[in-house]
C-alpha cells in the first residue's frame, strides 16, 4: 500500500484518466506497487525559502539600482552579496530591510513584506548608527526602548554576545573601529532577530578584529540566524559562507559556494598578462 506522500511514476497505461492496456494486468499493477518503495518527503527535508525576492526593479530617477532581481533564501544560511562599487548590493539590503521600497517587483519575508517582517530583521548599516558620546549599553537601551524592550538583561546579552564588556562606561566616540562595529552589530541583534543584513561589517578594520566579527558571524549562523553580508572583502567568508551572491549591474549574475575570482564568478572570461 502507497503511504501518504509517497511519490512514484505510473506504468504507461495506468495513470489517472488513461485506459489500461491489456497488456497491464491487476495482477503487473499490484506487484508494481508492492516492489515500487514509497517516497516519503517529510516538510523538515525540503528547503525553506524564507525570503523570496520577485523581479525586483529599484529605480533611482532614471537610474535603475536594481533590474528585475529574483531570488530565493533559505533559512539558517550564510549569505555573502559581493560585486563592484554601484552593482546593487546595499540597495538590494535596504530593500529586503524595508528601508528602500521597490519601484517594481516583490519581496515577502516569512510570506510578508519587509516592513511586516521588521520584528524579525537586525539591521547594520554601513554607518555604525551609534551615538558617540553615550557609551555602549547607554546606546542599547535607547535601541531597546525604541524596541519595546524593557529593563536592561537583553542589553547586556547582546553586548556580551559580541565580545564586549557591558559595564565599558568608555563613550562609543572613543571605541577603537573594531569595538564600534561589534557594538553596532549588537544593536543589530538586540531583538534577537531571525534574520541578519549587514552591510559592510568589515569596513576600516584591522585583520585581527575583521577575523573576530567573522567568528561572531559564524556562531550566530551556527545558532540559527539567517546572515546576509554585503563585502568587498569576501575571502575573509571563504570557508564560512554557505553562498556567495555575485551581483553586477543591478542583477544577480552567478551564485556560488565557494569564494571564487571575480571573472570566474561572474561567468565572465578571465584577463590574460
Amino acid at each position: 500500500m502507497l503511504q501518504s506522500g509517497a511519490v512514484c511514476e505510473l506504468p504507461q497505461g495506468a495513470r489517472s484518466g488513461e485506459e489500461t492496456s491489456s497488456s497491464t494486468s491487476p495482477l503487473a499493477l499490484a506487484i508494481f506497487f508492492l516492489l515500487t518503495p514509497a517516497i516519503i518527503v517529510s516538510a523538515s527535508e525540503i528547503p525553506a525559502a524564507i525570503i523570496s525576492v520577485s523581479n525586483l526593479v529599484k529605480q533611482f530617477g532614471r537610474f535603475a539600482a536594481l533590474r528585475g532581481v529574483s531570488a530565493e533564501f533559505e533559512a539558517g544560511k550564510f549569505y555573502v552579496i559581493l560585486g563592484d562599487n554601484g552593482a546593487g548590493k546595499t540597495t538590494l539590503l535596504r530593500t529586503l530591510a524595508g528601508l528602500a521600497h521597490p519601484t517594481r517587483g516583490a519581496v515577502l519575508i516569512f510570506g510578508k513584506g519587509p516592513k511586516e517582517a521588521c520584528p524579525e530583521i537586525g539591521y547594520m548599516a554601513h554607518p555604525s548608527l551609534l551615538y558617540d558620546e553615550m557609551s555602549g549599553m547607554e546606546n542599547l537601551r535607547y535601541f531597546a526602548r525604541l524596541y519595546g524592550i524593557a529593563g536592561d538583561e537583553s542589553c547586556r546579552q547582546a553586548i556580551g554576545a559580541v565580545g564586549l564588556d557591558p559595564e565599558l562606561m568608555r563613550p562609543v566616540g572613543k571605541y577603537s573601529q573594531g569595538m564600534r562595529q561589534r557594538m553596532s552589530l549588537a544593536r543589530a541583534i538586540l531583538h534577537d532577530p531571525k534574520i541578519l543584513l549587514l552591510d559592510e561589517p568589515f569596513s576600516n578594520v584591522d585583520v585581527h578584529s575583521a577575523r573576530e566579527m567573522v567568528g561572531l558571524l559564524k556562531a550566530m549562523r551556527d545558532s540559527g540566524k539567517t546572515v546576509f553580508v554585503v563585502t568587498h572583502q569576501g575571502a575573509l567568508l571563504e570557508g564560512v559562507a554557505d553562498e556567495f551572491i555575485w551581483m553586477q549591474a543591478g542583477q544577480i549574475v552567478n551564485r556560488t559556494a565557494r569564494f571564487e575570482a571575480k571573472e570566474a564568478a561572474q561567468g565572465m572570461p578571465a584577463e590574460t598578462a
